[in-house]
């Protein structure tokens, strides 16, 4: 990773004139879950001395910088997934065959992971105990939601981003103990999708589909692996197994290599549940030594024949309870009825895509990690690598800007990323940038441990005009530079002796221009001296580094920096055309 601070000095005197204009604006504070907001209201007299363009961006800026956001936030789409629909979260690796065969898993099933998987599986559910069961085989896992949860308002992006992310999280934190000799060569990544059951007859097809797929994929891939050890190559063994059904492989496995597949390991013929269980557990002793027991949750990983018949779901009582039972057996399965109720949501075509990740808790997470207070650098600049990692994977996004803990990511206007289906793109990004955080660590904190799993959620909004994306990216920065400076004068109040309740009330209700002066003033500090990266946040784009030659043409090389610039004003948007190219 590069970075690179994209100003000379005759840049930074117009950004740093700019920013004091800004200071000799009135503002009005908003309080928003205890973070202050700031309202930018240019003043006449301010207001004509700054040419139109910039007459207008404030307006733009001051339209955008309001507590309730309606410009920006309008372009938001709702993606509730209205009850009584049963949620149902399901997770699977991306490229996962490529990480097996990187990682060198056994084949065609390797115990260990499936293990790992169940491991994670259960973390998921201890964490998040709105979770009250879950299937899994191979690379996937399906989460099911009791049926009156209020989980992110269950809005589907915010929870499959959020699984996706936690178990994305667990899996790379876990390697270790289920893989101790076998280093993590590349970051793996999961994506996502909602299933919205509208029935328990649903839900009960959907499981019968996955346990099946389970099955039918185990029984194919033992027969494939079996083959290729006994000399096939692995075209000729797919070859001999096309248009094969159960029955004949079952026969070839037994006639050729004396296996019988029912018995077989279980966990890989019928997957995995788990569920959470009601235990009763001694907690303490009383003082005549009797024992006082109470009622505690306990994880549970199963494999079950049919994890669809009545009696199995009837005898999970703790799941009946959220979830209700199954009335009746499953017949034959119509997959096709099953797929109709999966939450399709592709994006509109031709307008810029924005994925925006947010660190869940993550104010508790810098302080159980002891960040450094107002801005910890080598936080910074380890999600900065990690969305230069996100943008290597991927092409198509152009551009991303983060502050803090959140990051934006924008996918170009003619993007067919994963078909345009906000759910895949959400859960994959999520994903590797999440696995990054993790793997990525202990290159940043070398003498800290990670004391828990990280996790972040997202969302994705289209925009339909490079001018509209630009006013997105313009807020994001405005909010960076307003969150700083509050937080640059609260805890500095707070390391000369006040309280976090006394400097609150200090700052409440000051503008701008009385910071800048409390900083000045009290502390001898000029707010304009902080480093760029915390004023103004971090843009990560490709820059042209020069050509490579074909045998036919010439091809841009590309390489990615991280800068910290203005990205308010057009002179970035100038210098960097190429960046909202809106050619189809």
């Amino acid at each position: 990773m590069q970075v690179v601070t994209e100003d000379c000095d005759e840049d930074r005197r117009r950004w740093k004139k700019k920013e004091k204009k800004l200071v000799m604006m009135t503002v009005a504070v908003v309080e928003d879950s205890g973070a202050e907001k700031e309202i930018l209201t240019g003043k006449p007299s301010v207001a004509a001395t700054i040419p139109l363009d910039g007459v207008r961006r404030i307006l733009l800026l001051k339209q955008m910088a309001n507590s309730q956001y309606e410009y920006v936030k309008s372009f938001e789409v709702a993606d509730e997934v209205m009850p009584p629909n049963v949620i149902v979260v399901r997770v699977e690796g991306r490229d996962f065959r490529r990480f097996s065969d990187v990682h060198e898993f056994e084949k065609p099933n390797d115990k260990r992971a499936l293990d790992l998987m169940n491991s994670c599986a259960v973390a998921v559910l201890e964490q998040y105990p709105d979770i009250v069961f879950s299937y899994g085989y191979g690379d996937e896992y399906s989460f099911i939601f009791k049926k009156n949860t209020k989980f992110y308002q269950r809005r589907a992006s915010k929870i499959l981003s959020l699984i996706t992310s936690f178990f994305t999280s667990v899996y790379i934190s876990k390697w270790k103990e289920f893989f101790p000799q076998g280093e993590l060569r590349c970051t793996p990544s999961f994506r996502a999708r909602v299933m919205s059951c509208a029935t328990l007859e649903v839900l009960q097809t959907y499981l019968a589909w996955r346990q099946n797929e389970c099955h039918v994929s185990n029984l194919y891939n033992t027969c494939l692996w079996m083959m290729i050890k006994h000399g096939k190559s692995y075209e000729q063994a797919e070859e001999i197994l096309k248009d094969t059904q159960r029955s004949e492989r079952n026969e070839l496995l037994f006639q050729q290599f004396n296996v019988n597949y029912k018995k077989l390991p279980q966990i890989f013929r019928l997957g995995s549940c788990s569920f959470m269980t009601q235990t009763e557990d001694t907690v303490k002793y009383t003082k005549n030594g009797s024992p006082v027991k109470r009622m505690r949750r306990r994880p549970a990983v199963i494999q079950c024949e049919s994890i669809s018949k009545k009696r199995f779901w009837t005898e999970q009582q703790s799941v009946a309870v959220e979830l209700g039972t199954f009335e009746n057996e499953i017949g034959k399965l119509n997959v096709d009825f099953i797929r109709s109720f999966s939450f399709e949501d592709k994006l509109m075509p031709f307008t810029w895509i924005v994925i925006r990740i947010d660190g869940c808790h993550f104010h508790r997470f810098s302080e159980v990690h002891e960040f450094e207070k107002p801005n910890d650098e080598r936080a910074l600049n380890l999600m900065n690598s990690c969305a230069v990692a996100v943008l290597e994977e991927f092409g198509d996004i152009v551009f991303a800007y983060g502050v803090s803990d959140e990051y934006s990511f924008v996918l170009k206007r003619t993007s067919m990323l994963l078909q345009r289906q906000a759910s895949q793109l959400v859960s994959v990004i999520v994903s590797l940038f999440t696995s990054a955080y993790v793997a990525k660590w202990k290159c940043f904190f070398p003498h800290k441990e990670l004391k828990y799993q990280p996790s972040f959620d997202g969302r994705a909004v289209c925009y339909p005009s490079s001018q509209i994306l630009r006013d997105y990216l313009s807020w994001r920065q405005v909010d960076c530079h307003i969150n700083n400076q509050y937080n640059t004068c609260f805890w500095m109040l707070v390391k000369e002796g006040k309280s976090k309740s006394e400097a609150q009330r200090i700052l409440k209700g000051t503008q701008t221009k009385e910071k800048n002066e409390l900083l000045m003033h009290k502390f001898n500090f000029d707010y304009y001296s902080i480093q760029e990266i915390f004023r103004r946040g971090s843009s990560v784009f490709r820059v042209k580094e020069g050509q490579l030659e074909t045998v036919e043409h010439s091809i841009d090389r590309l390489k990615i920096i991280v800068s910290y610039c203005d990205i308010i004003e057009d002179n970035f948007w100038e210098t960097h055309p190429s960046i909202l190219d809106e050619a189809v």
